[in-house]
């Protein structure tokens, strides 16, 4: 029976390692055909040169430890930090561009070799889990950079005149709290960028709190954060293929209503000048600014580190409210997305989470209900978006409320089903009173 249970999940993992490989190697040669290296060689240059982020990778090798008892993680974080101040006198005395990692990754490939050589069995398997995690992780964001390359050199036009308009019937959320942010100065900046730069950083806080039991009970929880963080990046780009958006500004004023004079925007309007009212249509943009912004994959994820963060400790629960309500404000308030980019990403994420706790749990017609629900909603927000903006700016006291309603509903939807899947507690049986001797 064990055997017969074991068979087909190991043909599942097989499958997906090969789907997943075929993927890296497609957009490396993909990234090849526009002249730049792909997430492959980038991962394989970071072994030895700098890093693009050394603080993601040590948050990848933590996410790995959690397989190694605490005697191999002292070891592991020395041996990585050793290595690192190595890398740093190096380039330190040839003056080369510094930043720290190397060493992270190299004792995640070092526990990778230690699996298949020196490990047998279920050991193997979790310690090439772990590993797995960790890798997975820091490629995706290697995967994304080339994908976000692929958005701007095959999708020639966006459509950001239809989802601007369309945020009409929010009020414009963008250009409202960019002007916030503006008035707290270079402080309050400061602190959402750092926010929205760290966000895979405090995913990976919060998924070491759902897998500190890893390593004694020597398997991993059926669903966990790493889960749903990792198929957001995954179906997210995809999205983005369908409705590319480049945002009002995307990082240096490039965006569609950018503050920069990019030759490229429409005009020179965030956030002091909302957009006037006018039949939207398609716009050719340039071949670089990524069409990252439907959904907002950043506030998919901040979502997600909030709902995994709920069944933690006070401060654990405090840090994801603190994490989702930063990254709204920074993705708001530096002109990355629209509101209605923010609507479609909740839903995105709830509808996402659903899916892989009930595929964690066994399908049922409620897990079932709630996935076809989600996914109903947000592709009804997205026609929505594209095909009648001018009838939702001019009526936004009706699809205002409706737009908001639509997202709570899925909220709601979420909360309700998955609090009926909670295992129930079972009262502590009290002991009968026996009569007294009188």
């Amino acid at each position: 029976m064990l055997i017969a249970w074991r068979q087909p999940r190991a043909l599942l993992w097989t499958a997906a390692s090969v789907v997943a490989l075929g993927f890296l190697v497609a957009l490396e040669i993909a990234a090849r055909h526009y002249g730049v290296a792909g997430p492959i060689a980038n991962q394989a240059r970071e072994v030895i040169f700098a890093p693009k982020s050394g603080p993601l990778l040590y948050a990848g090798m933590a996410l790995m430890m959690v397989v190694l008892t605490w005697r191999q993680r002292f070891i592991a974080m020395g041996v990585a930090v050793g290595i690192d101040i190595v890398f740093f006198l190096v380039r330190w005395a040839v003056d080369a561009k510094m930043m720290f990692g190397n060493g992270a990754l190299w004792v995640i490939l070092a526990c990778a070799v230690i699996a298949v050589t020196r490990r047998t069995g279920q050991e193997r398997i979790l310690l090439l889990k772990g590993v797995g995690l960790s890798l997975l992780l820091v490629a995706g964001r290697k995967t994304g950079d080339t994908w976000l390359l692929i958005t701007s050199k095959t999708r020639p036009t966006v459509l950001d005149q239809y989802v601007a308009t369309a945020d009409h019937a929010l009020g414009n959320p963008s250009w409202l709290v960019g002007r916030m942010v503006s008035a707290t100065g270079s402080v309050g900046a400061h602190v959402l960028d750092y926010v929205y730069i760290q966000l895979a950083v405090a995913a990976v806080i919060v998924a070491l709190y759902q897998l500190r039991n890893v390593a004694t009970e020597r398997r991993f929880p059926a669903h966990h954060l790493v889960r749903t963080f990792l198929v957001i990046g995954l179906l997210g780009p995809a999205i983005y293929m369908i409705f590319p958006v480049v945002g009002p500004i995307f990082t240096y004023g490039d965006g569609a209503f950018g503050t920069g004079g990019q030759q490229w925007a429409l005009a020179d309007l965030w956030p002091h000048t909302t957009p006037p009212l006018a039949t939207p249509h398609s716009i050719p943009f340039d071949e670089i600014t990524p069409r990252n912004c439907m959904p907002s994959l950043h506030t998919a994820w901040a979502t997600t580190i909030f709902i995994h963060s709920r069944k933690g400790p006070r401060l654990l629960r405090y840090a994801g409210v603190f994490w989702l309500v930063a990254t709204l404000g920074a993705t708001l308030g530096f002109g990355y997305h629209y509101g209605v980019d923010i609507i479609a990403g909740v839903v995105f994420a709830f509808t996402i989470d659903a899916a892989l706790r009930s595929l964690a749990r066994g399908w049922n017609r409620a897990g079932i209900q709630l996935v076809a629900y989600g996914t109903t909603v947000f592709a009804l927000l997205l026609v929505s978006y594209r095909y009648i903006p001018m009838h939702m700016a001019k009526h936004p006291a009706l699809f205002g409320p409706l737009l908001v309603l639509a997202m709570a509903s899925v909220v709601y939807g979420y909360m309700r089903t998955t609090k009926l899947w909670e295992p129930k507690a079972t009262p502590t049986p009290q002991p009968e009173p026996q009569p007294e001797m009188v």
